[in-house]
This record gives structure tokens, sequence and C-alpha cells, in this order.
């Protein structure tokens, strides 16, 4: 048993034959947003003080989108856009459907991108899900909207891809 187990113990501490496998792809740069009509750079120094006018302009979204998914943080952007889809859905059936995707991809414990909301908002949201309806959603909404201003935000404006933008 002690011979089998060291054996197994050999083989996992084996050098790799290159060292390739082990590099994690980190991209340097986020990447270029896809084909939406690139702001002016006036229009881009409006999205400092407008998180609002970012979302809302799709370049800006992309652009953000890329930012925070260099930083392993896209869920909050992602779930913002998919609470924004939500909101326009008319049919009943469909809007149950995307609630509950929603949900379980965003709001419940573990959950694969699950967003950083206080228990309450999370107790509100579920409460809310019993009978879905257009403002299901909007206080974790609200929530994620103010973390994004206040955290990701600022480091976005900061970041080259956004001075490119401003220049």
């Amino acid at each position: 048993r002690a011979k089998e187990i060291k054996t197994k113990l050999g083989t996992l501490l084996q050098k790799p034959d290159s060292a390739i496998d082990f590099i994690i792809p980190y991209p340097e740069k986020p990447e270029k947003p896809p084909k939406a009509q690139k702001p002016s750079p006036e229009e881009a120094l409006q999205w400092r003080d407008s998180l609002e006018k970012l979302l809302q302009n799709p370049y800006g979204l992309a652009s953000f989108c890329s930012f925070l998914r260099s930083e392993f943080s896209e869920e909050n952007a992602e779930f913002w856009v998919a609470c924004e889809d939500y909101k326009k859905t008319k049919s009943p059936v469909k809007m149950a459907e995307k609630a509950k995707k929603i949900y379980e991809e965003f709001i419940q414990t573990e959950a694969p991108k699950e967003v950083n909301i206080d228990h309450f908002t999370k107790a509100v949201t579920m409460k809310n899900l019993v009978e879905p309806s257009p403002t299901s959603f909007d206080m974790a909404q609200k929530r994620i909207f103010a973390l994004m201003e206040k955290d990701s935000l600022p480091r976005f404006v900061r970041s080259e891809f956004y001075q490119e933008l401003i220049k």
C-alpha cells in the first residue's frame, strides 16, 4: 500500500515535459469590443461620470465587459444586461423562464456567476420570484449597479483601454 502511494506521488511530482502546459492565459489588454460605433473622445469622456451612459452605449458596454473580463469580474455586467433583457419580456411564460435562468446563473448560492449581494437583497429577490414581474430583480440590479459604479467604473476609467478612447 505504501509503495503504491509512493509510486503515485512520484508520478505527480515529476516535472512536466513542457512548462507551456502550466501557462494560464491572461490577457494583458482587454480584447477589443465587437464592431460597434466607436465613440468620440468627448462621448467617452462622459462615461467617467455616468455608468448609465457607459452601459447604454453598445461600444461602451462591450469595452466595460471586456475590461471586467480581464479582471475576472464580468458577472456583474452580465447580470445587469440579463436584468435589462428580462424587463423587456412581455410573455409571462418567457418571463418565468428567464427569471429562473437569471436566478440559477447569478443569484442562488454557489451559482456559476454568483453576484455579490447581501442576504436581505437575495431574500427579497427570491420572494419576488414567486410571481415573476418586470421588477423582480430591481433591488438586486440596483445593488450591482451601485457596486459597479463605486468599484469597477473608477478602475475602468484608469485603464489603458479607456485612456486610449479619450485621446
